[in-house]
């Protein structure tokens, strides 16, 4: 039944009922062996033979791709050599490629490029928006200051999962849970019931941080647990658990402080100093962006989440370039925007959405529309990969 959405959950099942019948004795916030195993489990990033040969092995391919530019993409806890398995089996025909990983507030090399995708503050607009950062990887040699400044978002990134989880559990954020509760029609039991096993993870953490890999601690941990609890309880009562902690989560987003973060003109300014380039992911962010006129030279105009501006911001970044011939392009850009993390769960456990992405796959290249958008604005693939290895090379 995992999956089922959460309307379908409450119209056949009576959630209140399954809960008041649970051995409410037994369910404390003590930890016990169990638990410590599932933890064990959704903080591993030791792959299985099994997880590995279907990294390795995507089971499709692409053989008319000639040219991959994949430069916005997540390995996550995946080792990079079984990414690289991938691509071959992914693209047999390729004869070129520009591959840049950029990992969330964290600096990794691909073949002599180095990327990252940095979370930032937009004083301008009091929101935290996303910028790409893409090296030679021979230019961050002196890059302490960048580094130090990526290591500090990092943590920061990271601790909203502690304010998730001190908002499932204390007392005085009790006003969000009502909130998040008015929005899914979680009873005081499915509550209770909620709060004790985030207590239970909460627990672990902080047992075994010192352990678990940092990349390891963020919000889908939580996700992931409640998921791992459906082997001791109903599916329907875990999807309803898992939409009020949906909920909880988007709260606490949307309270998350985000002048924490360096600004955007910060990070913008210590990176020039190595020859970056700077590329603005997901259409639906480059509105203020294009307002505050920052120092960045590209935009994504298609991501898989974000299909609805293509042809718009195709016109917009043309447009820009009309109006300033004696400057280097804007460029137009398209991220797969891959998580590879999501392709090591069981094929049920996946999401659909995030599962069918693939690094350096952009079908918006070939769609009809969108095509006549790019010749009419001189964008090609081929000529992006080779201004991005001009432009980063110097």
């Amino acid at each position: 039944m995992a999956g089922r959405s959460f309307v379908e959950s409450l119209a056949d099942w009576n959630a209140n009922q399954y809960l008041r019948d649970l051995p409410w004795s037994r369910i404390t916030p003590e930890v016990g062996e169990s638990d410590q195993r599932i933890y064990e489990t959704i903080t591993s990033t030791n792959l299985s033979e099994q997880q590995a040969n279907a990294i390795a092995h995507p089971g499709r391919s692409f053989p008319s791709v000639k040219h991959v530019l994949a430069v916005h993409w997540h390995p996550e806890f995946v080792p990079l050599g079984l990414i690289r398995e991938r691509i071959d089996h992914l693209y047999p025909n390729r004869v070129d490629e520009l591959i840049i990983p950029t990992q969330h507030n964290q600096l990794l090399e691909w073949d002599g490029y180095s990327g990252v995708e940095v979370d930032c503050y937009a004083t301008e607009f009091k929101e935290k928006i996303q910028i790409l950062l893409h090296f030679a990887s021979s230019s961050l040699d002196s890059a302490s200051k960048l580094k130090a400044m990526l290591d500090h978002t990092f943590r920061y990134r990271s601790s909203q999962l502690f304010e998730f989880l001190d908002t499932l559990i204390e007392e005085n954020m009790e006003h969000r849970l009502l909130l998040a509760a008015q929005k899914t029609a979680a009873s005081e039991e499915l509550i209770r019931f909620t709060r004790i096993h985030a207590r239970r993870l909460r627990r672990l953490i902080r047992d075994n941080e010192a352990r678990t890999e940092p990349t390891m601690i963020k919000n889908k941990l939580v996700r992931n647990y409640f998921d791992r609890l459906r082997d001791q309880y109903d599916d329907r009562l875990i999807d309803q658990v898992q939409e009020f902690a949906r909920r909880v989560k988007k709260i606490v987003k949307a309270n998350f402080d985000p002048s924490f973060f360096f600004t955007v003109q910060e990070v913008i300014e210590e990176a020039r100093l190595h020859n970056p380039i700077i590329i603005v992911p997901h259409p639906e962010q480059s509105w203020p962006v294009l307002l505050a006129d920052y120092d960045v030279d590209g935009f994504e105009v298609w991501n898989p989440q974000s299909q609805d501006y293509t042809e718009f911001m195709i016109g917009v970044v043309h447009r820009l370039n009309t109006a300033r011939p004696d400057r280097h392009p804007i460029l137009a850009m398209m991220g797969d925007d891959c998580h590879m993390g999501e392709k090591t769960k069981p094929k049920d456990k996946q999401d659909p959405v995030k599962s069918v992405r693939e690094i350096g796959l952009q079908p918006a290249w070939d769609e009809l529309p969108i095509r006549k958008s790019l010749v009419l604005g001189n964008i090609r693939k081929e000529s992006l990969i080779e201004e991005y290895r001009q432009r980063l090379q110097g």
